[in-house]
């Protein structure tokens, strides 16, 4: 076992690791577990229950008891909530390095990259929520009706179950992603985490536990994609929100429809990038190689898309290059290491296939390589990819790995639309000197976030979401707790 570890880590992965149901850590009903596995050195961790539609369905009855009237939970007030979510967030700043090295073991990111980026984060999502707790406010709306007088007014309500569904790429913070709104708007929640990363979403269950959350309230249950599966169709959720890839949530609104519970969708991406000639070509190259290669690649909003201006091609293309060689790729406990690896042997397999692919049908690799990094873990290098058409693998597809392909382009509205030639819409960018040029093709694009003259500039109190199939609703901010309520109109009349 890695020396480094906390002692905390180590009694963690000591033990199998249970499921999280009615606020009492339990064995799948039929006895089946699973191994999670260090992506760096593809040994086991530990062997996690893994959840059944048994299972799922007593954690829809906890969680339903929970949510009913006259539960504990139904009497907490919105100030009571708010005081809670804060603690909990502090507990996450108490436990961030236990939280880093949990994360960094089991998806493969730096502990750095962890500690200051996906644990910080979670803390402060739980202390921005704890304000709007108490703030969830209706309308009174004036009705017109001759010669009767009305009272009418709309109501914030938590919409009841909701199932949480969280990708492998950023496990603890998309796991706080379904958590923090839900609850803070007073629903009940079970969360599935990806079955190759469930260790810090079961020590955060754990956490909520010790803050004081009732029980019932979050339930914790690992699985594969038949526990997915389960709660999406069970009649008992009223509510899924997923994050993950298009094909697997157009799967989940088609399950939906059994008793029409409501959905929210974060899904793929594919993010053009574009580089006019006049842009500050120093800071375009650092916001390509940040925005190709952030998360090992492995993240929605990533510019994989690469379109540069002809009169600066080879300059960006260049530059981009130079820095991906330059980036140290290895074992995320590594203080030296710039890359860890990707999540899993099957990511690996995928993300390589498409590199090599690419060079198949006659890509250039600038920088990078088909080829394996090491005799053992997922490792991949940073690859920039030019000679590409638009109809290529490489170009069309959600690789999400450290891939980046480059195309020159002429004119704006050639761009712009080679740009939105994509079912995708989750994020896009520009770069320009000429504010004009910045605002008007940001305007043009057809994605839910644009960065111009930067990238992966984020904030808790900013909407994120995406266009065509991107995905349905909106996370964070103050619009992040839309899709968590239900909205009812009163109308008295006055006597």
């Amino acid at each position: 076992m890695n020396p480094a570890l906390l002692p905390a880590v180590r009694s963690f992965l000591s033990s199998p690791r249970q499921l999280l149901i009615d606020g009492e850590w339990v064995d799948a009903k039929d006895g089946r577990t699973f191994a999670t596995v260090n992506p760096s050195t593809e040994e086991e961790l530990v062997q996690v229950a893994h959840a059944s539609s048994v299972d799922v369905d007593r954690a829809v009855v906890a969680a339903r008891a929970a949510f009913e009237s006259g539960s504990p939970w139904s009497k907490m007030t919105p100030r009571d909530r708010s005081h809670l979510l804060w603690r909990i967030g502090d507990l996450i700043d108490a436990h961030a390095d236990e939280f880093a090295q949990l994360e960094a073991l089991d998806n493969g990111k730096r502990v750095e990259a962890a500690r200051e980026g996906d644990i910080a984060i979670a803390a402060e999502l739980f202390r921005y929520f704890a304000g709007w707790a108490t703030k969830m406010e209706g309308t009174s709306i004036p009705m017109s009706v001759p010669g009767r007088e009305f009272h009418a007014y709309t109501r914030r309500e938590p919409v009841g179950v909701v199932a949480g569904i969280v990708p492998w790429n950023f496990p603890l913070l998309m796991a706080c992603f379904k958590i923090v709104p839900a609850i803070t708007a007073g629903n009940t929640v079970i969360l599935k985490p990806a079955e190759q990363t469930p260790l810090t979403a079961l020590r955060l269950g754990e956490l909520l536990l010790e803050a004081g959350v009732p029980a019932g309230v979050v339930n914790v249950l690992p699985g594969f994609g038949d526990t997915g599966a389960a709660l999406v169709e069970h009649h008992g959720v009223d509510k899924v929100a997923f994050t993950g890839s298009t094909e697997v949530g157009k799967k989940i609104a088609a399950a939906a429809a059994g008793n029409l519970k409501k959905v929210s969708l974060e899904l793929g991406g594919k993010a053009p990038n574009i580089i006019f000639n006049d842009a500050d070509i120093e800071a375009a190259i650092a916001g390509a190689v940040l925005g190709g290669f952030f998360n090992e690649g492995q993240c929605c909003v990533n510019g994989s898309r690469l379109y540069v201006q002809r009169g600066v091609f080879d300059q960006v293309v260049a530059g981009v290059a130079a820095a991906a060689a330059a980036i140290k790729v290895g074992d995320g406990f590594d203080p030296t290491s710039q890359m860890g690896p990707l999540v899993s042997q099957e990511q690996h397999e995928k993300v390589l296939g498409y590199i090599g692919g690419a060079v198949r049908d006659g890509a250039v690799l600038t920088a990078g390589s088909a080829d394996r990094v090491g005799d053992r873990g997922f490792f991949v290098q940073p690859t920039l990819i030019t000679g590409v058409d638009e109809q290529m693998a490489v170009q069309t597809d959600e690789i999400f790995g450290p891939v980046v392909t480059a195309i020159p382009f002429d004119t704006e509205d050639e761009v712009v639309a080679a740009a939105n030639n994509t079912v995708y819409g989750l994020a896009a960018g520009v770069w320009s000197n000429n504010i004009g040029t910045a605002h008007r093709v940001g305007a043009r694009l057809r994605a839910g976030t644009v960065w111009l003259n930067t990238w992966h500039a984020d904030d808790v109190t900013l909407p994120r979401g995406g266009f065509k199939q991107s995905g349905w609703g909106r996370e964070l901010g103050s619009f992040g707790l839309d899709d968590y309520t239900e909205l009812k109109t009163v109308i008295a009349e006055l006597r």
